[in-house]
């Protein structure tokens, strides 16, 4: 019953694309140039699939939202406003909760889209455009719980968002100011401003300093390294825990070095209003697990190291 179950709704999914006719177009285009939203409407398990597809075109660019059609006809319908585009979904065409504020819908002065699986339908009567959302059989043996049909409204529905990302030119940063809580909304809205350490939390000593206070102030900042900046304010160089491990094998004299004797000259920098996942991508690539953050003029402003990255979820 299974394998039957998915050969039926494969079948119904296949026969989508032969039974679109303009339809399906002139739906995009109406939601394209729509100076409302897209109301997405429906009763039972046509509803349960419409409010998957108000969510699936609100989070893709089209703003949407679902009106239970039984509660419309008790004060709802008052969230549907001129310039709307209603999506109208019933595989029947003939639900009740439906049929009975369709007459209220068109005196609104809104586009009316039917999602249907009956053409010649009460519904279908009313729309301005209707979509075909026909299948041969229902995958349930008794070929009446919705099944297939609902399948097909579903995939109907990913189809005209799709469409419509796709007319809008919708991007992966748009994606995730929609997704902001996300794995993608932070990689792609968090910046290194938003995690950076700053002010006097940044370890940060004079290229003179000799190496009992830069240690002092690695021990005091706990980031494990600290930066060394020259009399504009400006890295010089990172001292770090590997390199004064480093120190101590070669048995150098530690008191009689200066912070510019033993720093790295070349510290990685990154901007402050980069992506934190551009930070990321530079640690990785040089094998560090900090860097040090810089203003537009090149002054230090603040240092990232992975725990901090790995802390906000960015890796």
């Amino acid at each position: 019953m299974a394998a039957r179950t998915f050969e039926i709704e494969a079948r119904a999914l296949q026969g989508l694309a032969a039974r679109q006719g303009d339809g399906f177009g002139q739906a995009v285009h109406a939601m394209l140039q729509g100076q409302g939203r897209v109301v997405v409407m429906g009763m039972g398990k046509s509803g349960h699939v419409g409010r998957k597809i108000a969510a699936t075109l609100a989070s893709t660019g089209t703003p949407a939202m679902f009106v239970h059609p039984a509660e419309a006809s008790h004060g709802d319908l008052g969230m549907v406003m001129p310039g709307d585009v209603v999506l109208a979904i019933s595989n029947s065409g003939e639900s009740d909760e439906l049929a009975a504020i369709l007459p209220a819908i068109r005196r609104i002065g809104v586009t009316l889209v039917a999602m249907t699986g009956q053409p010649t339908s009460t519904l279908a009567e009313h729309a301005d455009i209707v979509i075909s959302s026909a299948v041969d059989e229902e995958a349930c043996p008794l070929n009446l719980a919705p099944t297939a049909s609902t399948t097909a409204q579903m995939a109907l529905g990913d189809a005209l968002a799709v469409a419509l990302l796709d007319a809008r030119g919708f991007r992966p940063e748009d994606f995730a100011r929609s997704h902001p809580g996300g794995s993608l909304g932070r990689k792609l809205l968090m910046h290194v401003r938003d995690l950076m350490r700053s002010g006097s939390d940044v370890p940060r000593v004079a290229p003179s300093a000799l190496m009992n206070e830069l240690l002092r102030e690695m021990t005091r900042k706990g980031l494990g390294f600290t930066a060394v900046v020259d009399a504009d304010g400006r890295p010089a160089g990172i001292f770090t825990d590997g390199d004064l491990r480093r120190l101590i094998e070669k048995g150098a004299d530690l008191l009689a070095l200066s912070a510019a004797e033993v720093m790295h000259r070349s510290p990685r920098l990154v901007q402050a209003s980069s992506l934190a996942v551009a930070a990321a991508e530079v640690m990785e690539l040089h094998k560090v697990t900090s860097v040090l953050v810089v203003d537009e003029a090149g002054l230090l402003v603040g240092a990232l190291n992975s725990n901090d990255l790995m802390r906000a979820k960015v890796i």
